[in-house]
């Protein structure tokens, strides 16, 4: 299974459009700032499901979680957009609330920072900025039997 992963798109669904057409991903995660990007890559590519949680710039958002931890294919995921762990004063608090959820994936945003790395177990991922007008990035997650593969790609 292929993941596409964003964050902070931030009104710019163009590019994620594009990501997509290039990547072809079997499903969509969208990690905050705006939801209403992921709910429009929704509605136009409505074969792929779209997974999202909220952001900062989202407002308060009760119909919504936080975070999100389930399982595809075998792996364990958790996905937060990442201020509720303060990810950029580090991602120490994200790390442990997903090594404590038994994740082998962590998915983040919020700084705009792509990174990428697994650490002792763990694929901890930042796709940085979808949105930027710099540097437009984003992930890509490739699930297989026991375990992932995980990379970060300009858009």
């Amino acid at each position: 299974m292929k993941l596409l992963i964003f964050s902070d798109s931030h009104g710019n669904v163009a590019n994620m459009e594009d990501a997509v057409r290039l990547e072809r991903p079997d499903r969509i995660l969208h990690l905050g700032d705006l939801v209403r990007d992921a709910q429009s890559l929704q509605e136009k590519f409505p074969e792929i499901p779209v997974t999202f949680v909220p952001g900062n710039c989202d407002g308060y958002r009760p119909d919504l979680p936080d975070q999100r931890i389930f399982t595809l294919e075998g792996c364990k995921l958790l996905m937060t957009h990442g201020h509720i762990y303060q990810v950029k004063m580090g991602a120490w608090a994200a790390i442990r609330a997903a090594r404590e959820a038994g994740a082998g994936l962590l998915f983040f945003g919020h700084t705009h920072e792509a990174f990428c790395e697994f650490q002792n177990g763990l694929w901890v991922v930042n796709p940085g900025s979808i949105g930027s007008l710099a540097r437009p990035t984003y992930a890509v997650a490739i699930l297989v039997e026991d375990g992932a593969v995980c990379y970060l790609s300009d858009a």
